[in-house]
């Protein structure tokens, strides 16, 4: 079983203490409820560093709806076996308090890149992101970071700070981990229920379609769009918040594709908010 600490103080001498020894420090960052793509996560990790720290904390920061941090899954217990089958050497669980123990007045803002998609429908949720995974990487101090590539704004905003903030840590993108039928792996999966499950695919459909279309040489972006929302059924369960196409980097939408493209979409599916993304080039076919 993984050692686990609570203490910030108590983590830093534990890692730095396995840094003197001259082991890489592998930091997996965490909200728990955690699932095969987590442990793709921790076994990238198991294979590059000698120290692999998990951390499990569901932040407040970056939620923009109470209710939904109040149902988000806590499963210690859960996690911590799997944080074992993974070969995490070290779990980092802090209290909210052990965190943030008096009112921030200070967080990290990455401006453009969390303008779009995820970022125009939940406010303040990168300024969130941003600022745990900052802490985080302060505390931990890991050579390496490891990120899943299902969340693709998520992954380019700590990118864009860790290079705007010369911090000296390299981050890692993951592929996503899917069920057969194509569904991402997520936390928030476990909440559909039999219906919605069987509904929730069609999201990856569309994206696969969108994906295709660019393989197969449209550059229209309006079109990939159009041809990928020819996928979702209309259904009184189903409600989609966005579908963009938009540049890998920046997270900024297009009209033209030229180049490699990231195609993102959030759909609803009953109450879950399930999100996903595919990335394609012109003429990959």
């Amino acid at each position: 079983m993984p050692r686990v600490f609570a203490s910030i103080e108590e983590l830093r001498r534990h890692v730095a203490g396995r840094r003197r020894s001259g082991a890489s420090i592998g930091l997996v960052p965490t909200m728990g409820a955690l699932h095969a793509g987590h442990a793709r996560l921790m076994e990238r990790a198991r294979e590059g560093c000698g120290e692999v720290v998990a951390s499990i904390f569901v932040n407040p920061l970056q939620f923009d709806r109470s209710d939904d941090l109040e149902r988000y899954p806590r499963t210690l217990d859960a996690d911590l076996a799997v944080c074992e089958r993974a070969g995490v050497d070290t779990v980092f669980a802090p209290s909210v308090h052990e965190m943030y123990p008096v009112p921030m007045v200070c967080a990290v803002d990455v401006q453009r890149l969390a303008d779009h998609l995820c970022g125009a429908f939940r406010p303040g949720h990168f300024r969130g992101v941003a600022t745990v995974v900052l802490k985080l990487l302060q505390i931990v101090q890991p050579d390496v970071a490891y990120f899943g590539e299902k969340d693709a704004q998520q992954l380019a905003v700590v990118r864009r700070m860790v290079t705007d903030l010369n911090v000296p840590v390299r981050i890692v993108g993951v592929d996503t981990v899917r069920e057969p039928d194509g569904l991402a792996l997520s936390s928030r999966n476990q909440r559909l229920n039999a219906q919605e499950r069987e509904l929730a695919p069609c999201l990856y459909r569309a994206l696969q379609a969108a994906a295709a279309a660019i393989a197969g040489g449209i550059t229209d972006a309006a079109e990939v769009r159009r041809r990928a929302l020819a996928e979702l059924p209309e259904h009184p369960l189903l409600r989609l918040e966005y579908l963009d196409v938009v540049d890998r980097e920046e997270m900024q939408p297009v009209t033209s594709i030229t180049g490699p493209v990231t195609v993102a979409a959030a759909l609803w599916v009953g109450g879950t908010r399930l999100i996903d993304n595919i990335s394609s080039r012109p003429g990959q076919l």
